[in-house]
């Protein structure tokens, strides 16, 4: 583990490289709150890594060790975040960017700012940053933050949803309370609905009985190059409860998409 320097943050990120230094590059992108590179680090990364592809994780501003500052939690500061980091690891091919949850949005945010960074992007239960995807996020923000700071809250999770999901819970609040984080996300700079800025390919993975599966016909729809895949009595929780069928999937679609990259370019 360890901390690169990137725009005004320090970075905790995590890269597992194997000796082809032209093999595909898959940059891991986290989700909100509850989360950190270590739903990568313990599910995708190093089955990646163990077939070759450079993974690099890291946690988002606000996030794990990554630094916390007071304010700037729009989405194009994530992506600027990104974007900063991909230049601190010296990284000038386009990379794989796959989003779980909120990452995802960072990821279509990237495609859509600098396409030229940007090889494919695998979104797993995501949504792209459109006016639409404010609104929702408004909502979620501001019900976890007035829901969590309620007195008796953490003990009535443990006592419902196990201590871990407490200790979660807790992690959150102290983002929401501490930072800017709900307040700034709602007024992030935002894509077309039609989502003409993202054409680089996408695959977007959904769990079957997430309400975001509905998505897919408009995705299917919209974008030049895309693959839905959902798998069927499945939540949310896709990376961490179905994860060989995922790492499959990505795996299939990274090689695609490297092979038909470089037939374009021979």
């Amino acid at each position: 583990m360890s901390k690169v320097r990137a725009g005004e943050l320090d970075v905790h990120v995590q890269r597992l490289s194997p000796p082809d230094t032209e093999a595909p590059i898959l940059v891991c992108v986290h989700g909100l709150l509850t989360d950190s590179l270590a739903s990568y680090y313990f599910t995708l990364g190093p089955a990646f890594a163990e077939r070759g592809i450079d993974v690099v994780m890291y946690d988002l501003r606000g996030h794990g060790r990554t630094t916390r500052p007071a304010s700037g939690y729009r989405l194009e500061q994530f992506v600027d975040d990104l974007d900063a980091l991909l230049d601190a690891l010296g990284i000038t091919r386009p990379v794989h960017v796959v989003g779980n949850s909120f990452g995802g949005s960072v990821a279509y945010g990237l495609a859509a700012a600098r396409p030229d960074r940007v090889a494919s992007v695998i979104a797993i239960e995501a949504e792209p940053p459109t006016p639409v995807w404010t609104r929702h996020m408004a909502d979620g923000l501001a019900d976890a933050k007035n829901r969590l700071a309620v007195e008796g809250a953490f003990d009535w999770i443990a006592a419902n949803h196990g201590a871990h999901t407490a200790r979660l819970s807790k992690a959150a609040n102290k983002i929401l309370q501490a930072t800017t984080m709900a307040e700034d996300i709602p007024h992030s700079s935002t894509i077309d609905p039609d989502l003409s800025a993202v054409r680089c390919p996408v695959l977007a993975v959904f769990g079957g009985d997430s309400g975001l599966s509905e998505q897919v016909p408009q995705l299917e729809a919209s974008l030049t190059h895309c693959r839905t895949l959902v798998l069927p009595d499945q939540g949310h929780s896709v990376l961490v409860e179905r994860t060989a069928e995922t790492i499959d999937a990505i795996l299939e679609w990274i090689h695609e998409t490297s092979r038909s990259r470089a037939a374009v370019q021979a």
